[in-house]
C-alpha cells in the first residue's frame, strides 16, 4: 500500500493502539450471535473513566457533563449514580430522555443547561419538558437581547459568548450586548456559558490560549457585576480544554460565582482524547466491533464498519484497531473500513477488530442499539435512546 497516496493519514502511533485487548474480549457464544458493526460500550471501563475525570474536579459538583457523547440511558444513570446532578445538552431528546431517566431512578431535582441557542418551535419544545418536570431546573442560551422575552418563563438563561469560535455567542469584546443581555433576562439570568471548542493542538500552548481566554471571561463577569447583574455560574470547557479550566487559578478564586466544567468524550473516550490529553489515562470505554470481510491486496484489508457506523468528520485514521498497532485505517466510505497492514501476517477474512473511535460522539450516535459489557460478560443490549432528532414538539 503506498501511503503516499493517502496524504491525511495520520503516520504517528496513538497511545491508546497497544493497550492489552483482552479485557475486551467477547466471550465465543456472544460473537456467534453479534453482527458486525456493532457498538460496545464497557461499563466498567465508563466507571473507571468517571471515577478518574472526578478526582481530577474534586466533587461531581464541579461537573456538569456533555451528555451528546453517551445517548443511552443506561449511561445516564451511571453518571447520576457517581453524584453528578449538573447536566449539560444540545437537543430536545437529549433533554427528555435524560429527564425521564432520572426520573425513573428517583432523581428529578437536577440541573440541566441545553447548550444551544433554540428557536421556535424546539424552544416552545424545552418550556414544556421544563412543565413535565417541575423539580428540575432547565436553562437555555440566549445571545440577542430582543430575543429573551421569547423564553419560556420557565426556563433559566446564560448568556451565551464567543471566545473566538465564531459559532454562537456573544464576541467576549461586546460588553454592551452582554449587559443589554443580562438586562433582559433579569432574575432568570443563571451564568455565562463560554465553549474554547476551537483550542487544540499541543498541550502548552494551548493552556496559554485558554488562560487568556479566561481572564477575558473574568473581567466580562467583573463588568456585569459593576452594572448590577448576578452571574451565578460560569459553564466553560469541553474535553480538550477542561484541565487547563480546572488549573486556571482565577475560577479557585471566584465568589459568589461557581465554575463548572462540561466536557463529554471523557465518559466513554476517544483516539483524539487520548492524543491531546495523554494525562488523563482513560479507558475506551465504546468501541465498535468489526470483521474483516475481505483481503483485496497482501497489505490491504477491510473490515465492514465504514462511515456510516464509525464517525469519519474528524480526519484520518478515523479508528484504531485495539491492540493491532501493525493495522493502519485508511479513509472509509460508507459500508467499508480500508486498513493496511504495515507488518506481518494479514487478518483473515472474519477475524474481529475491536475499533477506538477518533471521535466518539458522532460514533455513537450513529448507533441504533449498544451492547453493554460488565465483569467481561454481555449483560444486554439497549436502545441508544437520545440519538439522531425528535421530529415533532413534545416527541
Amino acid at each position: 500500500m503506498d501511503l503516499a497516496a493517502e496524504p491525511t493519514v495520520a503516520r504517528h502511533e496513538n497511545p491508546l493502539v497497544r493497550l492489552d485487548p483482552r479485557p475486551y474480549t467477547l466471550a465465543a457464544r456472544d460473537l456467534e450471535r453479534l453482527l458486525s458493526p456493532a457498538l460496545v460500550v464497557y461499563l466498567d471501563a465508563a466507571r473507571e473513566n468517571l471515577r478518574r475525570v472526578i478526582a481530577r474536579a474534586g466533587s461531581p459538583d464541579r461537573l456538569r457533563p456533555h451528555v451528546k457523547t453517551i445517548k443511552t440511558p443506561a449511561l445516564f444513570a451511571e453518571l447520576a449514580a457517581a453524584g453528578i446532578r449538573h447536566f449539560k445538552c444540545a437537543t430536545l431528546r437529549e433533554a427528555r430522555c435524560l429527564l425521564e431517566t432520572l426520573r425513573s431512578l428517583g432523581l428529578e431535582d437536577i440541573d440541566l443547561l441545553v447548550a444551544y441557542p433554540l428557536v421556535e418551535p424546539a424552544l416552545s419544545g424545552l418550556g414544556a419538558l421544563a412543565r413535565a418536570h417541575p423539580r428540575a431546573r432547565l436553562s437555555v442560551l440566549c445571545e440577542e437581547p430582543a430575543r429573551v422575552a421569547e423564553v419560556p418563563r420557565e426556563l433559566g438563561i446564560f448568556l451565551d459568548v464567543d471566545p473566538g469560535m465564531r459559532r454562537t455567542g456573544v464576541p467576549l469584546s461586546d460588553r454592551a450586548t452582554l449587559r443589554a443581555l443580562a438586562r433582559a433576562a433579569g432574575e432568570r439570568l443563571r451564568g455565562i456559558h463560554h465553549y474554547e471548542g476551537h483550542l487544540h493542538g499541543e498541550s502548552t500552548e494551548r493552556r496559554a490560549l485558554c488562560f487568556a481566554g479566561y481572564r477575558e471571561l473574568l473581567d466580562v463577569v467583573a463588568d456585569l457585576e459593576r452594572a448590577g447583574a448576578k452571574i451565578g455560574e460560569l459553564v466553560t470547557s469541553g474535553t480538550p480544554a477542561f484541565l487547563h479550566a480546572l488549573a486556571f487559578p482565577g475560577f479557585r478564586e471566584l465568589a459568589g460565582t461557581v465554575h463548572r466544567v462540561s466536557p463529554g468524550t471523557v465518559v466513554l473516550h476517544d483516539l483524539r482524547t487520548a492524543e491531546e490529553n495523554p494525562e488523563l489515562e482513560l479507558l475506551p470505554a465504546a468501541l465498535v466491533l468489526a470483521r474483516v470481510v475481505s483481503r483485496p491486496a497482501k497489505d490491504l484489508v477491510t473490515c465492514d464498519a465504514g462511515s456510516k457506523s464509525i464517525a469519519a468528520e474528524a480526519g484520518d485514521p478515523c479508528a484504531a484497531a485495539l491492540g493491532r498497532p501493525e493495522l493502519l485505517a485508511l479513509r472509509p466510505s460508507e459500508e467499508h473500513l480500508p486498513l493496511c497492514v504495515l507488518a506481518g501476517p494479514a487478518p483473515a477474512r472474519g477475524d474481529v477488530l475491536m475499533l477506538v473511535p477518533r471521535h466518539v460522539c458522532p460514533t455513537v450516535n450513529l448507533a441504533e442499539e449498544a451492547v453493554l459489557v460488565e465483569g467481561g460478560r454481555v449483560r444486554s443490549s439497549v436502545p441508544v435512546s437520545a440519538r439522531a432528532h425528535d421530529l415533532w414538539v413534545n416527541g
